[in-house]
C-alpha cells in the first residue's frame, strides 16, 4: 500500500514563508505613481546623468511589480558645459501621484510645488512601500538630491548645484538636497522644504552625501 506524506510540513512552510509580501501586508501597488529610490547609484550623486537616474527609477519599480508605467527622476540640471538647463518639475508629467500604499501626495504640478501638498515622511515611501529614515533615525537619510529650485526649476549661474548635472562623485561639486521628512535644525523656511533645504558639503561623493544626511536618494515619479 503507498504511502501518502503529510502536507502539514508543506503548509508550515507556506505559512512561514507568504509566497509575497502582500501577505504581510508590505510591497507596493500596481498603482503607485511616486516613491523614494530604496538605495541610490552606490556612486554618490554620480547617476548616469538624467538618462542613468531614469533608469535606475525604471528598474526599481519593476523590481518591485510595478509595470507599464515610464518613469523619471525628480533632478534638475543647469546650463553648464554646454548643456541646456532642465527643470525637474517639467520632466514628471501632470499627475496625479500616489505611494506604493495609495495615498496621494500630490494632485498636479502646482500642487506638488504649494504649502498643500501630502509629501511628508509617512507618505515619502519607497518603491517597495518602506519609510525612508529620516531626522532622529540612524543614519538619517532624509536628504533627497533633487537639484532643484522651490517651484522646481533649474538653478541659473555657475555655481554647481547638482554634482555636475549628476555625472560627479569626487571632492568637488554640490548638489541642492530636499528634506522629504520637512524636518530640519533651522525652523526656517527653506530648510524645511521637501525639494531645496541646503547644498551637500565636501563634494559629491558618497561619503560626502553621507556627513549631511543622505545616502544620495532621488524622487521617481510616473510621467504617464
Amino acid at each position: 500500500m503507498t504511502r501518502v506524506r503529510s502536507l502539514w510540513p508543506v503548509l508550515g512552510l507556506v505559512a512561514a514563508f507568504p509566497l509575497n509580501a502582500y501577505a504581510q501586508g508590505g510591497g507596493a501597488s500596481a498603482d503607485t505613481t511616486f516613491f523614494v529610490t530604496s538605495v541610490g547609484s552606490g556612486k554618490g550623486a554620480d547617476l548616469g546623468g538624467l538618462d542613468g537616474a531614469d533608469r535606475h527609477c525604471q528598474s526599481l519599480a519593476e523590481a518591485a511589480g510595478i509595470r507599464g508605467k515610464v518613469w523619471r527622476a525628480y533632478l534638475s540640471t543647469q546650463a553648464m558645459g554646454g548643456a541646456t538647463a532642465v527643470n525637474a518639475r517639467d520632466r514628471i508629467g501632470r499627475g496625479p501621484w500616489q505611494n506604493a500604499k495609495g495615498t496621494v501626495i500630490a494632485k498636479d504640478v502646482a500642487d506638488l510645488h504649494s504649502a498643500n501638498n501630502n509629501l511628508n515622511k509617512q507618505t515619502a515611501l519607497t518603491e517597495k512601500g518602506a519609510m525612508v529614515k529620516g531626522r532622529g533615525d540612524q543614519p538619517n537619510e532624509h536628504d533627497i538630491l533633487t537639484g532643484s529650485q522651490p517651484d522646481g526649476t533649474a538653478f541659473a549661474g555657475a555655481e554647481d548645484r547638482t554634482c555636475g548635472n549628476w555625472t560627479k562623485s569626487g571632492p568637488e561639486g554640490a548638489a541642492m538636497v530636499g528634506h522629504h521628512d520637512r524636518m530640519g535644525l533651522n525652523e526656517e523656511p527653506p530648510a524645511k522644504s521637501w525639494n531645496t533645504s541646503h547644498p551637500t558639503r565636501g563634494g559629491c561623493s558618497q561619503d560626502a552625501l553621507k556627513s549631511t544626511g543622505g545616502a544620495g536618494l532621488f524622487y521617481c515619479f510616473a510621467a504617464n
